[in-house]
Parts: structure tokens; sequence; C-alpha cells
């Protein structure tokens, strides 16, 4: 009976230290499982880039910057690759100045024409061209086509851009 006393004596005591006593926690508070799935997490567009990986940041009137690399004049763009492009104006865009597409090896699925300010439809001898390599043609203005190739390259799909300045009107 004295140490059943002694026990309820003891137990308020011992209830109010361990409402004083917090437990320290050794692990990091995990982030909540919204921010773990989210999309933005899985498809970050902005940091984390390869170096090797081209990414169009920037452009103007007469030229773009990729990799923290400014280019004047028109691009070419195959997956990882970047080169000067000939044509100046949308209508020098022809079969020939794309001719280096019959060597590229793997073909990308896709080619993006950067037509400039404005989209302009291809003639359909490039059409037919761009078609019998095995590719898919999408023209668009130059900032979308920069934009596009940027993603589609970022999720590791084998695509082409043939971007004309966003100066060019015609």
């Amino acid at each position: 009976m004295a140490m059943r006393q002694k026990s309820m004596a003891t137990l308020p005591k011992l209830i109010q230290s361990m409402r004083k006593e917090v437990p320290k926690h050794t692990n990091p508070v995990l982030p909540s499982l919204r921010r773990a799935f989210s999309l933005y997490d899985q498809i970050n567009l902005i940091d984390n880039v390869p170096e090797d990986q081209l990414r169009f940041q920037e452009f103007n009137e007469t030229s773009f910057t990729v990799n923290g690399v400014k280019y004047e004049g028109s691009l070419l763009c195959v997956g990882n690759l970047l080169m000067s492009w000939s044509p100046r104006k949308f209508s020098e865009i022809t079969p020939d100045s794309l001719s280096i597409f019959q060597t590229v090896r793997p073909i990308p699925e896709l080619l993006i024409v950067g037509c400039g300010r404005n989209i302009h439809p291809v003639t359909p001898e490039v059409r037919q061209f761009v078609k019998s390599i095995g590719m898919k043609l999408e023209t668009v203005d130059s900032r979308n086509a920069a934009s596009t190739y940027n993603i589609l390259n970022e999720e590791g799909r084998v695509v082409a851009a043939a971007l004309l300045p966003y100066g060019v009107t015609s």
C-alpha cells in the first residue's frame, strides 16, 4: 500500500516533467507530399540543366544567347549540337539549306523551324524533303521555336531547330 501511495504521488511529477520536455527531432522535417511530387520538381525548366545541354536563354532582333554565349544570325541545332546556319531570310530556307539532315544520326523526330517574327508556311519542296528524311515539321515564330526546342530537348527527345533571328520579318 505504501508503494502505491508513493507511485501515485510521483505520477503527477512525472507527467509534469514530460510535458516540459520537448523531444528533439534528429531528422529534418520532410517536405509535404504536394511539394515532393509536384510537376515543377519533375520538369524544372530553369535550374539544373546539364552543362552539355543546349538551352536558349535570350534573343533579340539579330541574335540568340545559348548557354550564356551570344550568337549572331541564324542557327541550326541538332540534339545538343549548335552551328551557324546560312539562311538570312525565310525565302532562303530550301532543301539545300537543310541538307545536313541527310547525314545526321539519329534522325531527329521533329524539326522546328523558327521563321523570325512571323509564321510562314514552308514551300512544298521543303516539306517533302523533311518528310523524306523521316522527320516531322513544325513552323513557328523564332521565340516559340526556341522555347519548344528547350522543352523537348530537356525531356531528352531528339529534336532539331532551324532558327532565323527574331528580327526577320519576311
